[in-house]
């Protein structure tokens, strides 16, 4: 990692506001590309899912998950229960923000895409005592798509048309369509 790229992980975390939403931005568009060291700043990304600034935490969660397709070693397979844990964050917007970008992890590869597709079937299917259940449903659904539209993969698509068809309140049911259409 070039010192740069250092500097703007540090200002992510310690810059004044403008300077780590600066650093952040970033941050994700160098990890939307390949990079050669994402194994420089795992580790301390892992930690940084359970640190007491929910900020901290996003941010850790959404750099990993761009990071994924970064990992020869396939270290997100065991990893990824512990970023999946910060998309159920106290603070919601943080575990929103997580969720959103979860679905970076399934481009990975075959195994992560399945891994992935699992946990969010599972919420969809599972989640509805959570507070804001139809937001989440909607962020899965629209990873989904993101997921589909990278891959065309047509598994993808007839899982979640599957699930929408599950869903009894027609507002919502029509809504989650809409991000099929």
């Amino acid at each position: 990692m070039d010192t740069q790229m250092k500097l703007e992980f540090k200002k992510s975390k310690t810059g004044d506001k403008d300077e780590r939403y600066e650093a952040y931005q970033k941050i994700l568009e160098v990890t939307d590309q390949k990079v050669d060291w994402a194994y420089e700043v795992w580790d301390q990304l892992l930690e940084d899912l359970t640190h007491k600034d929910n900020h901290q935490r996003s941010r850790a969660a959404q750099y990993l998950a761009n990071l994924a397709k970064n990992d020869p070693e396939m270290r997100m397979l065991k990893d990824f229960p512990k970023l999946w844990e910060v998309t159920k964050d106290e603070k919601f917007v943080t575990a929103r923000h997580s969720l959103q970008s979860i679905w970076k992890v399934g481009i990975a590869g075959t195994p992560q895409k399945e891994l992935v597709m699992e946990y969010m079937v599972d919420r969809f299917k599972n989640g509805t005592d959570e507070k804001n259940f139809t937001l989440i449903r909607n962020d899965i659904l629209q990873n989904m798509r993101n997921l589909y539209n990278h891959l065309h993969d047509e598994a993808i698509k007839q899982t979640a048309l599957d699930l929408i068809e599950t869903v009894d309140d027609q507002k919502y049911k029509k809504k989650y369509e809409g991000i099929w259409k």
